[in-house]
């Protein structure tokens, strides 16, 4: 499959960058096709520029400034994103890459009665996200009802793809971790990716 990795982290030893090279390494080494986005290492600009909202209803919408994000993105079959959830958000980067990236025309299209948005993204099958969170599981789950993968699963995959399969995958208190857990989350990860249709 083609695969896009894109990961998210400011620390270049964290434990999502640990992540993410564990995740290339599995997929490369299963014989999927790899593409890597650090949105960090590429210095990628989060913010919607002007020009880029006034365009959200003309066509076409103006992409110029993100083309590479907007052309790996569409030749995808495999997403895996890899981040640390924060304040039970998306950090500001992974944010904007889907404001700019998944915009009009590229990942949905418009309705002409400015109703219900039709998707655009028919070759995306698959998506695998590895989040980290420093909160416990059941604050997550029963507190805050996963925010995260609410907006990916009906938000973002719900409006723009078709037939996409999810596997949300979070690391639960990462900040008091230990080779154990680190390890068996690992294990989690590489049945994930032998799950793949």
């Amino acid at each position: 499959m083609k695969c896009l990795l894109v990961t998210i982290h400011p620390l270049t030893n964290s434990l999502c960058k640990h992540l993410s090279s564990h995740v290339a390494d599995t997929l490369q080494s299963q014989g999927h096709e790899v593409t890597i986005e650090d949105l960090y290492e590429q210095n990628f600009q989060p913010a919607l520029t002007a020009d880029e909202r006034r365009s959200f209803y003309d066509d076409p919408y103006d992409s110029s400034s993100v083309l590479d994000e907007v052309e790996r993105l569409l030749e995808t079959e495999l997403l895996v994103l890899v981040f640390p959830t924060w304040w039970f958000s998306f950090p500001a980067m992974l944010k904007g890459w889907f404001d700019r990236v998944w915009g009009p025309g590229i990942a949905y299209d418009h309705a002409n009665d400015l109703g219900p948005i039709s998707p655009k993204l028919k070759n995306l099958k698959e998506v695998v996200v590895v989040t980290t969170l420093g909160s416990p599981w059941w604050v997550d789950r029963l507190i805050m009802r996963q925010p995260v993968k609410k907006v990916i699963k009906y938000g973002l995959l719900g409006a723009c793809t078709k037939n996409c399969r999810l596997q949300f995958l979070s690391l639960y208190e990462s900040e008091n971790l230990d080779e154990g857990k680190l390890k068996a989350f690992k294990t989690k990860i590489n049945k994930a990716f032998q799950n793949l249709k």
